[in-house]
């Protein structure tokens, strides 16, 4: 099922009704909005690039609203819902494949800035389209920092071992490379709009604003992504470093555990040497045997290998 909404400048009303795009309606859709068999296309295909196309009569777009599902156990949160937009005929037509989108919080960006609206053009009413589902890339964006920088305390905590940080943590890897595939291509489709929009100074503006925008998302998208994959490095660090901790503590009990058993051996010996058979070679073998693990012990705890 999928969620259309029409708004038409002028008297600036909108519709909303459930709609089907799907492969079976693609004659449908195309007569009723006097599409190309291409845009159709565009518009029902699951995979789509966010992108703008300026054709003869219209002018297309597709992007993705974000969210962030609450954890329930899978590693991914990251949530996309498919907005692709069609300008026709001073019309600006949406069509969404799901209801998660709230289009309210659109049509209350139109009411607020009615000064803008009364321009009377479809680029207005785009604005308020394109500046809410950026404003919803922020949020996410947002979110998904917050939880970056808990997993930083986390892992300073010393619980960078636990199989749950590691989930979460390959987890937020993969929900910044969808970011990463959703966010950046908006700049071509901003920047389409600010290419071939109405002539408007005014309007320009705030396109120029929301331009700016999308490069704050874009280059705060990267900064995490450079976030995430220090953490996962660093954790790779202190686990290295922990395990050559434990490589050294072992390493230098299995150097005191040798003392003892090469002395032993020594005096084990079946030929004579000072004090065979006496009981002076038992104490003699003793203090050789606490020396040298005394010794040893007190330096391999000033060199922290104990």
């Amino acid at each position: 099922m999928g969620h259309a909404t029409c708004c038409r400048r002028g008297n600036r009303t909108t519709q909303d009704a459930w709609q089907q795009p799907r492969q079976a309606n693609r004659p449908c859709l195309a007569e009723h909005l006097d599409l190309s068999e291409q845009t159709v296309e565009d518009v029902l295909a699951p995979l789509e690039r966010p992108k703008f196309v300026r054709a003869a009569d219209h002018t297309f777009f597709t992007t993705y609203a974000l969210g962030l599902r609450s954890p329930d156990g899978a590693p991914e949160r990251l949530e996309l819902t498919r907005i692709s937009g069609l300008v026709h005929e001073g019309t600006l037509v949406t069509i969404r494949q799901d209801d998660r989108f709230d289009i309210d919080e659109v049509v209350r960006r139109w009411r607020d800035n009615e000064d803008l609206i009364a321009r009377g053009t479809t680029g207005a009413l785009l604005h308020g389209l394109l500046d809410t589902i950026v404003d919803g890339h922020f949020e996410t964006v947002q979110k998904l920092d917050d939880a970056i920088e808990g997993l930083e305390n986390t892992l300073f905590e010393g619980r960078e071992g636990d199989r749950a940080f590691v989930r979460e943590v390959y987890g937020l890897r993969k929900d910044l490379v969808r970011l990463r595939r959703v966010i950046l291509p908006m700049r071509e489709v901003v920047n389409g709009m600010l290419r071939h929009g109405d002539d408007d100074p005014v309007l320009s503006r705030w396109y120029d604003d929301l331009y700016d925008h999308v490069l704050r998302v874009a280059e705060w998208t990267e900064s995490l992504r450079d976030l995430v994959t220090s953490l996962f490095e660093t954790n790779l660090s202190l686990q290295d470093m922990r395990l050559n901790q434990v490589m050294r503590k072992l390493a230098a009990w299995a150097a005191i555990i040798a003392v003892p058993t090469a002395i032993t051996g020594w005096f084990g010996q079946n030929v004579p040497y000072p004090g065979y058979l006496r009981s002076s070679g038992m104490w003699l073998s003793v203090a050789l045997i606490v020396g040298t693990v005394a010794v040893l012990a007190l330096l391999f705890r000033r060199r922290g290998w104990l």
